[in-house]
């Protein structure tokens, strides 16, 4: 279904949903490891990181480019008020996310609250958390909120969900529900199962993305297109990344293709996962382009026709994260 009336929140406010041109959903602009920023080996210098990241925008931007979602979440470097000057300056959308994931990589205060015994937080907990940041505007940490999140992601344990990775993504799905936006979501050793948890605080499957399924555990088990048939949307969203976790993406356009002919080119999303500007882990350098100048024409090779390649990078990312 189409949804042209409704508008996304933008880092610069309210935009129409037809605005959005190619989206890619789950890319990284600034990604700093919780405490890098502490590091005394580790500088973080706002000038150079604008200019780096600008230019990777406009690279995007000069090959067709129209929106980028940061998919990072509250506490992994997200700068409001850098993603704000991008954007005026590079005229690519920006959509940041609220949103915190796996449990190893929350602050203590997350895991651990002033309870005796210390016991996780409960999913209310955080969706009270995230759903601040969407009716409010999003933390400046100690300073101030800005504008409303775009999205709401967070993930779970790669090795298997914990009782807290369970209370974040029902937190998630019920921030969805209170403010119209959607929820990605990272699985960690069980995709199907982290969906059923999302759908089980009654959010519409529509609302709802699914990351990795390009990784090679979830296309072995079947996964996106199981995901896909219950009307949850499927992001390959690590294309141009091959190795020991994720298929190559050859194998990425043949299984595009394949939805596509099943009828779920309406489900699927692209995404590089490439980190802009990293502080304290490893970054994926590739261009937020790659999408565009080396996977498009891997599909159109395999016959996905213009048709359902416009469908899989304007219309789906438009209606997943039309407010409503």
């Amino acid at each position: 279904m189409s949804v042209n009336s409704t508008t996304v929140n933008s880092v610069l406010g309210p935009v129409p949903a037809d605005e959005l041109g190619v989206v890619l959903v789950h890319e990284a602009l600034l990604s700093v490891f919780p405490g890098a920023e502490h590091a005394f080996d580790i500088t973080l210098d706002r000038a150079e990181i604008f200019e780096t990241l600008a230019a990777k925008l406009r690279d995007f931007r000069a090959h067709g480019g129209g929106t980028i979602v940061d998919s990072t979440g509250m506490f992994h470097g997200r700068d409001v008020r850098l993603y704000e000057a991008l954007s005026r300056t590079t005229g690519v959308h920006i959509l940041a996310s609220t949103g915190q994931g796996p449990e190893e990589l929350l602050g203590g205060y997350f895991l651990t609250p002033q309870t005796n015994p210390p016991t996780p937080w409960p999913a209310e907990r955080f969706a009270d958390l995230f759903t601040k940041e969407i009716t409010e505007g999003m933390v400046v940490p100690r300073l101030e909120r800005r504008g409303p999140a775009g999205l709401v992601a967070t993930a779970a344990t790669r090795t298997g969900m914990t009782a807290t990775d369970e209370s974040l993504l029902r937190g998630a799905a019920r921030t969805a529900l209170a403010t119209g936006v959607a929820v990605s979501v990272g699985y960690g050793d069980d995709a199907v199962h982290a969906l059923d948890v999302v759908l089980d605080e009654k959010l519409p499957a529509d609302r709802v993305v699914v990351g990795g399924m390009d990784r090679k555990d979830a296309v072995a088990d079947g996964a996106p297109e199981e995901i896909a048939g219950r009307g949850a949307y499927v992001a390959l969203d690590h294309v141009g990344t091959e190795g020991p976790e994720h298929v190559t993406d050859s194998e990425r356009a043949s299984l595009v293709a394949h939805l596509v002919r099943s009828g779920l080119g309406d489900r699927i999303l692209l995404s590089v996962g490439a980190t802009g500007v990293a502080a304290g882990h490893p970054a994926n350098d590739l261009p937020y382009s790659h999408v565009l100048t080396a996977f498009v024409p891997l599909l159109e090779e395999r016959g996905v026709g213009d048709d359902a390649v416009r469908r899989i990078l304007v219309a789906n990312p438009r209606d997943l994260l039309a407010v409503r």
